[in-house]
């Protein structure tokens, strides 16, 4: 892919509009922020009242980002370092955050758990730990299908509570464009929180033993992270007493958090696409990195289009059915410069399917020797309906698929850059297995998700521990 020849180019004239024709879309118009509607767009809910619509996105226009350009290409730069194996990439959080349990809590507690996480990986790895949380806008979710039927009435489908409300009666589930006005205001509190934890203190290296929650203290593996707590403790009082220390390093004080969500909802996207007063480019400032799922990943749908033209990071699903020639076709358009830290890839195979779909996959696409990120949602191809009715995970299965996905790496010396989880701070019951062996029957306890399961603390740190092994060859142990 040279640059000189991502797009086979000619021009054609659509009434007064000059556009281009590529040689994957029919016409791709020149892009703007509203341009996506030209394109099929996909898992977007039908609302009612285009006015009342068109009032609440002139009225989010107007308020205040989110985020800031220049964050962002941080972000951009440390997501190249991941390419580059030098940092590790962990990304986590809700499958869909509720507007009921958003609380201060529940953002620390969730805060914590990937303070945690990374800590761990970073004593196993050596490495730097690049840290995102699909929180302050993951409001949207797809659905696999436009409705759900119970007791034969048949209603819209929950689509996250930026659309529409759980609760299912038929003022609930109709598509409520007020409700992104919501989510706007739910995602500055959270922004502001993070903000307070990251740079105010909380996350300093002295306080990892602050950062267990209270309700698993009893856990093995919070046991287990006590005891990596105290080496930590004594490195950095072995640092303090050579000159290093909180005030004159700010890693050891501070650090890097990033938010993230998916683009799904594209009127709410649109409303946050602005021109960066020091560069003159487009980017959504509601999040720092965007990502298009499994279901919109069409390269001729409106997902991909609004996204090609913003130069925030993005992220792609790379599910089961993802062919090598449309993996090509959204590669070159959403990263036609071939930036670094432009593009990840986000593999969602399965542990069942993906040492059979993914190695030819990797194979051709590192053939062509662009500058992407590699990593692994161990999640969203391990689900299944338990017995006894609930929509669950088994965490033998997303560490299988992990590990498969380092291995594929390995055998094919490209870099295998990080995971994407979906968890909590909460105390949930909603996967099966880990270190507690929650089993079918204990799903019901306490399953609280509206939307997939997430692993729990103690299955989150059990994890961390057991890819920390698998990165350091055993070494943790």
């Amino acid at each position: 892919f040279k640059q000189k020849t991502a797009y086979e180019i000619s021009a054609c004239l659509v009434g007064s509009e000059m556009c281009i024709r590529d040689r994957y879309n029919p016409c791709l118009m020149k892009w703007t922020k509203d341009s996506w509607k030209n394109f099929e767009a996909k898992q977007m809910p039908a609302y009612a009242d285009q006015g009342n619509l068109d009032s609440v996105i002139e009225e989010l226009s107007s308020m205040p980002p989110l985020i800031f350009a220049g964050e962002t290409r941080s972000l951009k730069s440390q997501i190249y370092q991941v390419q580059k194996g030098e940092s590790f990439y962990l990304q986590g959080g809700d499958c869909a955050e509720s507007f009921q349990e958003l609380n201060p809590n529940t953002i620390r507690d969730n805060f914590k758990l990937l303070l945690q996480m990374s800590v761990v990986l970073t004593f196993a790895t050596n490495k730097p730990v690049v840290k995102l949380g699909r929180m302050g806008g993951q409001f949207a979710k797809p659905r696999s299908s436009d409705f759900e039927e119970k007791n034969g009435q048949k209603l819209p489908s929950y689509r996250g509570d930026i659309i529409n409300s759980f609760e299912f009666n038929e003022s609930s589930r109709e598509p409520d464009p007020k409700r992104m006005i919501r989510a706007y205001n739910h995602s500055a509190s959270t922004l502001n929180l993070l903000r307070a934890f990251a740079q105010g203190g909380f996350a300093s290296l002295t306080q990892l033993n602050k950062w267990n929650l209270d309700f698993a203290d009893n856990f093995d593996t919070t046991k287990k992270f006590k005891e990596l707590s105290e080496k930590i403790a004594e490195s950095i009082k072995f640092m303090n007493a050579c000159g290093v220390n909180e005030k004159n390093t700010r890693e050891l004080r501070e650090t890097d958090f990033y938010t993230s969500h998916e683009a799904l909802l594209l009127p709410y996207e649109q409303a946050f696409t602005r021109i960066d007063s020091t560069t003159g480019e487009w980017y959504n400032v509601n999040s720092h990195f965007l990502w298009v799922g499994d279901r919109t990943r069409d390269p001729n749908g409106a997902h991909i289009h609004y996204l090609s033209g913003i130069k925030n990071p993005l992220g792609l699903k790379v599910g089961p059915s993802t062919t090598i020639d449309d993996l090509k076709k959204n590669i070159e358009i959403l990263n036609p410069e071939n930036e670094g830290g432009r593009l990840t890839l986000i593999v969602r195979m399965g542990a069942d399917k993906i040492n059979s779909k993914y190695p030819d996959l990797l194979k051709e696409i590192n053939k062509l020797g662009l500058n992407l990120t590699w990593i692994c949602d161990p999640m969203h191809g391990n689900t299944s309906t338990s017995k006894s009715g609930y929509k669950t995970r088994a965490t033998e299965n997303i560490f299988k698929e992990i590990q498969s996905f380092f291995e594929i790496h390995k055998s094919e010396g490209s870099v295998a850059g990080g995971v994407h989880l979906e968890l909590t701070g909460l105390d949930v019951t909603e996967c099966v297995g880990g270190p507690d062996d929650i089993k079918d029957e204990n799903l019901g306890d306490r399953y609280h998700t509206f939307c997939d399961p997430r692993l729990n603390v103690n299955q989150s740190l059990e994890l961390s521990f057991l890819l920390a092994d698998l990165l350091s060859n055993g070494e943790m142990n």
